[in-house]
């Protein structure tokens, strides 16, 4: 009896084959870490939020890492873990700090995120040497702040590296229409159901506004916020108000995402549902195709793994870009893009003299105690020795720094007098090379310091 059954448009490809893909192997194919920092670049792309609609691999991991967001019992049990907020989610913030001496409030803390990218981008300048001794170099950076609108939205970067993802795009919905026209409805259905879920979850997760939050309205009366973030083996000098300095040493990126009840009340957290629900659509993505995937034919199924490979490489594109990099950039462009120098210090004592120079450079002078005492604890914060031969140098020091406004170039303090020959031989030696390296200091910054530009503190105009 003759039957009329529609074959489908492009025959059964491979419908003889006697081979078939493992599902474990299906599943488990491509790993989830390069996703995940892939998905961490919404943010940073104007318009990378529209550019998900593809069959991205990892759904598991992504959901399981994001779905920690969502701030409920039903998430928390679902997705259990800490509730990490969105911007240490995507890496905008978490990383810490070098610590934060003020030269003028006396105030030491530890920094966050935006002061580790602030320290990276002082990396990117080429640095000045300061002639003289050299042990292990030191770079000192001098950053003068300019005056921070906080109403000022950032502005992510040019599309360009995210317009790659058309390329996945054109590739899942290819995969899925070859699929179809086999009549393989199973990996069809998956590939489909895998563009939908990863699309929402792009533009769920991609909805926020990226900020700074900061202490932008310091109390009335406080001086200006220079001082020093102190690394390793660099250090950056910042100089500036202090409400615009907060934007570096207490300020923080963060998400800013909108509510249809408005504001939220003083001391309530967010729940991000919607996230909760774009992760538990991943998770069951996972589960229908470790499920369907092998009861599909086996040309469906290598079109499904064409198109997670395709998904796999532009997310290991997005993941090897310099994020750090990126977010500094952007970073430097909201804050108005303050002028940065950078200069080589050959040894750490003429690093903390030329530090403490460059801190003090332009301040208006209170009281004498006051002056050196403020100076002392800089120089204490680069260089901490405390021996006689020691104690002699930094006194000396402060003494020639509290006399470097005249606009000499002769340095009279740092010669020996006769409390030096009070030290014993040895330590005289000592004081002898510890006093020519603060000598170089003192010389490198008459070199530079017509060439320093002025920061917010010397910039008057009206804050809104």
């Amino acid at each position: 009896m003759d039957t009329d059954q529609r074959m489908p448009p492009l025959g059964t490809p491979l419908a003889d084959s006697k081979f078939s893909l493992n599902s474990a192997g299906v599943a488990g194919f491509f790993g989830g870490k390069e996703a995940i920092s892939a998905m961490a670049t919404v943010h940073l792309y104007r318009g990378r939020r529209w550019l998900g609609w593809y069959n991205s691999p990892g759904s598991y991991t992504i959901a399981k890492r994001f779905g920690r967001m969502a701030n409920s019992r039903f998430w928390d049990g679902l997705f259990p873990g800490p509730n990490d907020s969105p911007a240490v989610s995507f890496g905008l913030d978490g990383k810490k700090g070098p610590q934060y001496t003020a030269a003028l409030s006396g105030t030491t803390m530890h920094t966050r995120h935006l002061a580790h990218l602030t320290m990276e981008r002082s990396k990117e300048v080429e640095a000045e040497e300061i002639k003289g001794r050299v042990t292990n170099s030191f770079d000192v950076a001098y950053l003068a702040m300019k005056h921070v609108d906080y109403d000022t939205p950032i502005k992510p970067l040019p599309p360009n590296n995210a317009l790659f993802g058309l390329i996945p795009i054109t590739t899942s919905v290819v995969t899925c229409l070859m699929c179809a026209l086999v009549f393989d409805w199973y990996s069809c259905s998956m590939i489909l159901i895998g563009i939908i879920s990863s699309g929402l979850a792009s533009l769920v997760i991609g909805k926020g506004k990226l900020v700074i939050t900061s202490v932008k309205n310091p109390a009335a009366g406080v001086p200006p916020g220079h001082g020093i973030l102190m690394g390793e083996d660099e250090v950056v000098v910042i100089k500036g108000e202090e409400r615009d300095v907060n934007a570096i040493t207490k300020g923080r990126y963060d998400l800013k995402t909108h509510s249809k009840q408005g504001d939220l009340e003083k001391g309530a957290v967010r729940s991000y549902h919607a996230i909760g629900l774009c992760s538990l659509l991943l998770l069951l993505q996972f589960l229908l195709q470790l499920l369907l995937v092998p009861q599909g034919m086996l040309f469906g199924q290598i079109m499904f793994l064409v198109s997670l490979g395709v998904s796999w490489g532009y997310s290991s594109y997005l993941s090897s870009l310099e994020k750090e990099k990126i977010q500094a950039d952007i970073l430097f462009e909201t804050l108005g893009n303050p002028e940065m120098l950078r200069f080589c210090a050959g040894t750490r004592t003429t690093m903390a003299v030329f530090v403490c120079l460059l801190v003090f450079h332009g301040v208006k002078r209170s009281s004498p105690e006051e002056d050196r005492a403020s100076r002392i604890k800089i120089i204490c914060s680069c260089l901490a020795n405390d021996t006689p031969a020691w104690g002699r140098w930094r006194e000396k020091v402060v003494q020639q720094l509290l006399n470097i406004d005249d606009g000499s170039d002769s340095l009279p303090y740092l010669a020996e007098d006769e409390e030096d020959r009070a030290l014993l031989e040895s330590e005289r030696k000592l004081l002898k090379v510890l006093l020519e390296d603060a000598g170089a200091a003192f010389r490198g910054y008459l070199r530079v310091r017509d060439r320093l530009p002025d920061d917010s503190s010397h910039q008057k105009v009206e804050i809104k």
